[in-house]
């Protein structure tokens, strides 16, 4: 698998990837056996957020091979559709649930006799059972449960498609979805053997390693049959690193997913990109081949991949014209054009993204927005950044670009949350003056989104030294105040490199053009390195939640690995980062690295795919799902 950074994994022991596909046959196996435990014809009743992870479980044509007469998006108001027997496919919502009511005393009072069956993702709540009752529709309606949780994006993406659960568990304290999450674990361990090293940071984090066990324990532990195919399990809590979620990537897939939006991973593209009227929605995955080489690239260095592909396929269909006998033409018509054409394809895609790339990124000055960002990361500029930021306040109107991703009106929003982030918290002063600016120029209707922002830590004020007990709070303060220098300074997050390679990096960094190696990232490859937390207490004690270790299997040097007794020096190689919370494309691409640079496969799982727009939208956004 090709990753940018010139490294040639044949000369590294790389370790296989587990066979993630099990868990999608899995899963398709349970769908198809739900659905026909309502025999004949039925509707397909869909909630909005499962229609796209569904289509990496079953498409259309298998959901038809199984009854499905026709299929309809969930939505309120009435559904009169022609089967005898509906099926609702949805995750367990309190909102859903009246959805559901609605439709079923409509038919009711339309006096139709109708079966409903009603499929919670990926598991059912009592609250849902208590709604459905209290509109009297209970005994009406059968339930049942599909259990999906890690949906394979990838050969080494695993996620569980919940975007709610970051404002759910951490602006919320929801803990509902900290079961899937454990149990998505269990069920891995089920397919691939029992993960012997566990490490963790954060509250989250501990919770689900504490909930893994006891559901281990109810299940009689993880079967001892199975040959461990994971040696290491890495578990962060999202709100460990928001510095991270926050900068702008500069890899090809990072900016896809910033400009047009990365689904299930799914891309729709529109006329701008692929000529076409009708918009083309492709899979980007590694067997798109042109897509697998560009993936992880800077983005610099992608228009030149592209060009020479160009060449080397024009190249392949000029063979047609030296073929000099029927038996030739045959051979290039069968085993060569139709791979031409598909390359052909993804290849004006991929150019036609590349330039609407281009296009964004000067129309919304993406390279001050950059430079801004890496200003406050370094600590330097301050006073251009502030003006920066007063003027993305100023002029907002204009960042409602056409064809944009709406989620742009937000960079004011990322780029104060990076402000305060990077500081440790605003002074009094200019806390006050950047919220009464934004509250001015986007409307008062935003005094809870900054609420919610200094709930979560993301935009706060620098607290005052008290008078009373100056040396304790001063001492608080100064340690508060240099959280985020401590943990750059010691983990050396900022590379120091006068000129840096981003065509062929030799760190992590690369990923924001050499300005920041994400936090995240860099925790993970020290953890490995040293075997736990040992020697990071200075960074850990400043960072949110606890951190813990659990090793079933301990080498001799004690470190991750080096192998242990019980786990094959292959597994040890492979290790599971978890996001809990949401991960961005730039460390995935971060760690593709890593796993390069020191002989590790990275599996990255995580509740969902974000980016800094998403986190923030989020968190602002007014629609309550849960």
């Amino acid at each position: 698998m090709a990753v940018s950074g010139g490294v040639n994994p044949a000369i590294l022991n790389m370790p296989s990837y587990p066979d993630l596909q099990m868990l999608r046959s899995l899963a398709r196996d349970q769908l198809v056996h739900l659905l026909e435990s309502l025999p004949g014809k039925k509707d397909l009743v869909i909630d909005p957020e499962l229609m796209r992870p569904l289509d990496r479980i079953a498409g259309a044509i298998l959901l038809k091979q199984h009854g499905v007469d026709r299929i309809f998006k969930l939505e309120q108001g009435k559904l009169q559709v022609g089967a005898q027997q509906r099926i609702y496919l949805v995750r367990p919502r309190m909102t859903t649930m009246k959805f559901i009511a609605d439709h079923v005393n409509f038919d009711k009072q339309e006096s139709r006799a109708r079966k409903y069956k009603i499929i919670f993702v990926p598991r059912k709540l009592h609250v849902c059972e208590m709604i459905l009752e209290k509109e009297g529709v209970y005994g009406d309606v059968t339930l049942e449960e599909f259990h999906l949780d890690l949906i394979p994006l990838d050969v080494d993406i695993l996620s569980l498609e919940l975007p709610g659960f970051f404002p759910a568990y951490f602006m919320d304290g929801d803990l509902t979805w900290v079961h899937t999450v454990a149990k998505s674990l269990v069920n891995l361990q089920n397919l691939f053997g029992a993960i012997p090293n566990i490490y963790g940071q954060g509250r989250c984090a501990k919770m689900v390693e504490e909930l893994m066990k006891t559901l281990q324990e109810q299940q009689g532990g993880t079967k001892s049959t199975v040959k461990s195919e994971i040696g290491n399990l890495i578990l962060l809590d999202r709100d460990v690193d928001y510095v991270t979620t926050l900068c702008s990537p500069v890899t090809y897939e990072g900016l896809l997913d910033e400009i047009f939006g990365i689904r299930s991973g799914f891309c729709e593209f529109d006329k701008e990109v692929t000529g076409s009227d009708k918009p083309t929605r492709l899979l980007l995955n590694y067997e798109d081949k042109i897509y697998e080489e560009i993936r992880n690239r800077h983005f610099s260095h992608v228009f030149s991949y592209l060009s020479s592909k160009a060449r080397e396929l024009q190249a392949g269909y000029d063979k047609r014209h030296n073929l000099d006998s029927v038996g030739a033409m045959k051979s290039f018509v069968a085993n060569d054009l139709k791979g031409l054409k598909q390359q052909h394809k993804s290849l004006t895609i991929h150019i036609g993204a590349s330039e609407t790339i281009m296009k964004k990124k000067i129309a919304m000055d993406f390279e001050k927005q950059m430079k801004t960002e890496h200003n406050l990361l370094e600590g330097v500029d301050l006073k251009d950044s502030y003006n920066y930021i007063e003027e993305l306040i100023c002029r907002q109107s204009q960042l409602h670009l056409k064809g944009i991703n709406p989620y742009l009106i937000n960079i004011p929003l990322k780029l104060l949350c990076l402000l305060s982030l990077t500081q440790s918290g605003l002074p009094p002063k200019d806390y006050k003056f950047f919220k009464t600016m934004f509250l001015q120029s986007h409307g008062y209707e935003h005094m809870l989104n900054f609420f919610k922002l200094k709930k979560l830590g993301l935009y706060v004020e620098q607290q005052a030294i008290s008078e009373s007990n100056i040396i304790v709070d001063k001492m608080a303060s100064l340690q508060k105040k240099s959280a985020f220098k401590v943990v750059s300074k010691k983990l050396a997050l900022i590379p120091r490199i006068e000129e840096y390679d981003l065509k062929v990096p030799r760190d992590m960094g690369y990923v924001f053009s050499g300005a920041y190696i994400p936090l995240s990232c860099r925790l993970v490859e020290e953890v490995l390195s040293r075997g736990g937390w040992q020697g990071l207490e200075d960074i850990t004690k400043v960072l949110p939640g606890s951190n813990f270790v659990s090793l079933k299997a301990k080498s001799a040097k004690g470190k991750a690995g080096s192998g242990s007794s019980g786990q094959d020096s292959s597994s040890a190689k492979v290790v599971l980062v978890y996001f809990l919370g949401g991960c961005t494309f730039a460390e995935i691409a971060a760690l593709r690295l890593l796993g390069l640079l020191k002989g590790y496969r990275f599996l990255i799982a995580t509740t969902a795919i974000i980016n800094g727009n998403s986190l923030i939208e989020s968190i602002v956004s007014n629609v309550d799902k849960f």
